[in-house]
């Protein structure tokens, strides 16, 4: 018996109904969208909640929210009619015009200055794709069935997601020329550990290591130099404001600093070393291989990214 309640608890035409509700913002906006009355919501609604048990939203005069009950009933909702559109697609409807939700992950300073405008012009090409666009300093578990689509630098090692190339990026150093005028211009790997070193805390990379190779092939040498400094943050975006403010060297992506070495407000510095590469990956479910949002939103990054430079 408790099983058959829970189970007519939840009914499948709620799950849209109830993401309509959540994403209108109100009841009257709700039902502008879906073609009723505000009363008939209403009652939708509180016909939903006598057969959970639980208040889904927090009524006032002027507002709607959602209560913690509501916040996860919306969360497994989507996931749910995410799944069931996959799978009208998967069955043969690959050709599909590319429609639904589409959860995107990607780090705060890329994400705020790549990849947001871009998903702005593909839902301008794409009207029927609702984007979720979360920033984050570090890439979420790929094991998690949290984002459909991930932007990350650097391939992933688990191979049960698909990881697609978009771009190539190099890792630099670099300093103001006020700084490098003050503290002169290391000549060596190790000459780092004198300098003032601006720290980033991002993902899992070993923090105050910095890795740098010479030569190629069997010549190539590879040296670890531990640094240090007295500035260090979880910003990409702000560790660059304080290299242009002359507070230290910094290794940060070619995407981010481009435009600063050729103006000249930032000076590479050891250009004859290389450093790990972070390349620009799209990573997804091997699932979502043929959702044609996934595939569309993936293309339309490849593309967009093809041509461009780090200026």
């Amino acid at each position: 018996m408790p099983s058959a309640t829970s189970a007519a608890a939840v009914q499948p035409a709620d799950l849209g109904f109830f993401s309509v509700l959540a994403r209108a913002g109100s009841l009257s906006a709700a039902g502008r969208e879906l073609g009723i009355s505000t009363p008939a919501v209403s009652k939708h609604l509180a016909q939903m909640e006598a057969r959970l048990g639980v208040a889904l939203v927090n009524r006032t005069t002027r507002r709607m929210s959602l209560t913690p009950e509501g916040e996860l009933y919306l969360e497994q909702a989507r996931r749910i009619l995410a799944s069931i559109d996959d799978l009208g697609q998967q069955l043969g409807v690959s050709r599909a015009m590319p429609q639904g939700l589409l959860r995107v992950n990607a780090t705060l300073g890329f994400g705020r200055s790549h990849v947001a405008p871009l998903i702005s012009a593909f839902v301008r090409r794409h009207p029927s794709v609702e984007v979720q666009l979360q920033l984050s300093v570090n890439p979420p578990a790929l094991t998690e069935d949290l984002f459909d689509v991930c932007i990350r630098f650097g391939a992933p090692p688990d191979t049960r997601v698909i990881a697609r190339n978009l771009a190539p990026n190099r890792r630099l150093l670099c300093a103001a020329p006020a700084y490098l005028a003050r503290h002169g211009v290391p000549k060596v790997p190790h000459d780092l550990a004198r300098h003032n070193c601006i720290g980033i805390r991002q993902g899992e990379e070993a923090y105050g290591t910095w890795r740098l190779a010479s030569g190629r092939g069997r010549s190539a040498a590879s040296q670890v130099v531990k640094v240090r400094g007295n500035l260090t943050t979880n910003d990409g975006g702000i560790a660059v404001q304080w290299a242009l403010d002359g507070h230290g060297i910094l290794m940060r992506a070619e995407w981010d600093i481009g435009r600063y070495l050729k103006s000249g407000r930032l000076v590479q510095v050891l250009p004859q070393y290389t450093t790990p590469d972070a390349d620009l990956y799209a990573v997804y479910p091997q699932r979502h291989q043929l959702s044609a949002r996934v595939r569309a939103f993936v293309d339309f990054l490849a593309a967009s990214f093809a041509p461009a430079s780090a200026a």
